[in-house]
């Protein structure tokens, strides 16, 4: 079972208040913002964080202290300051309310973020990693691995080392603030990087590995859970943050691809005696958790709307909610 720990959490939408339209994620296509441009894209951004206190004044009475906050925040952040928005005053001071909270907030940028990559890729990829880190700054959070920014290494280029290189050299172009936050994770395939892939580049840049048991499970490069859950742990100078869900193949649809993320939770995470925080990725969100605590949700109509929606959504990366 899954008590009501401090240590539990989970990622970028809560669907008990998804279903009265509070959400973090609104956004627009790029013909709808080149349209109607910064001013729309203002009071998108402006919504989404008014909403984003409300979900985490939510987490907090009902015991969730540590929540992955959703990276779109602010519709096409790349194309703008955070500060040239119309109601920046007003976007600030929410931020700053939201990280007066006591919530361990984290991110995880997109998939598209390669730090080992070339040319625009590199340069689009430090925009967007600090477009998080500045969002962490409005809200007051003193930088360290406590608010994490946590990345994939990415592809391997043909050339894991060279591209283990090339992350390394990269990790010092980016901002102070922004590498006293960053964290690596595991991957999912033997193709890409293991846990034991990962603790050379934090033994030379400082970067803390966060563990996804399930990626673990498809990629474990001849480590025991055990043993790789202990390794990356030992990288980490705060309390580390653990990833976890099952296996969709395994508990809900044979035929599903391995690397499919269960839409509900089934099992408990073994920390090994350590004390972790665990960000709980299935694509349930809260409701996952409250159901494994023997707190059954109440799926009105419009909850279970949503939830058949949510199940054909990616857990780790949802994407943004269009709404104009």
């Amino acid at each position: 079972m899954i008590d009501s720990s401090p240590t539990v959490g989970y990622a970028c939408i809560n669907l008990n208040l998804q279903a009265n339209k509070i959400m973090t994620n609104r956004g627009m296509i790029k013909k709808t913002f080149q349209s109607r441009g910064l001013a729309y894209a203002s009071e998108l951004a402006l919504k989404n964080v008014q909403d984003l206190l409300t979900i985490v004044d939510w987490n907090l009475e009902h015991g969730f202290r540590l929540f992955r906050v959703s990276s779109d925040l602010f519709p096409w952040a790349s194309e703008y300051k955070i500060a040239e928005l119309p109601d920046f005053m007003e976007i600030r001071a929410t931020l700053e309310e939201i990280g007066s909270r006591p919530i361990r907030l984290t991110v995880h940028p997109g998939p598209f973020n390669h730090l080992a990559g070339q040319g625009s890729v590199l340069t689009n990829t430090i925009k967007d990693l600090e477009y998080h880190a500045d969002v962490f700054d409005l809200m007051g959070l003193t930088p360290s691995h406590w608010n994490k920014i946590n990345i994939h290494l990415g592809g391997t280029y043909g050339d894991k080392m060279a591209t283990i290189d090339r992350f390394c050299a990269n990790f010092n172009r980016l901002s102070e603030n922004l590498r006293a936050r960053l964290t690596v994770e595991n991957d999912d395939r033997p193709s890409l990087y293991s846990v034991r892939d990962l603790v050379p580049v934090h033994e030379r840049i400082g970067t803390p590995i966060v563990f996804d048991y399930f990626h673990h499970s498809l990629h474990p490069d001849g480590l025991t859970e055990q043993e790789a859950f202990l390794m990356a742990y030992d990288t980490w100078d705060v309390r580390p943050v653990v990833h976890y869900s099952n296996s969709r193949r395994d508990y809900e649809d044979p035929k599903a691809r391995a690397e499919a993320h269960a839409d509900w939770l089934y099992t408990p995470a073994n920390t090994y005696g350590r004390e972790v925080d665990i960000v709980f990725e299935s694509k349930m969100k809260e409701l996952s958790i409250m159901r494994l605590r023997g707190d059954e949700p109440d799926l009105t109509p419009q909850l279970e709307r949503l939830i058949n929606q949510q199940k054909k959504k990616d857990p780790e990366n949802p994407p943004a909610e269009v709404v104009g």
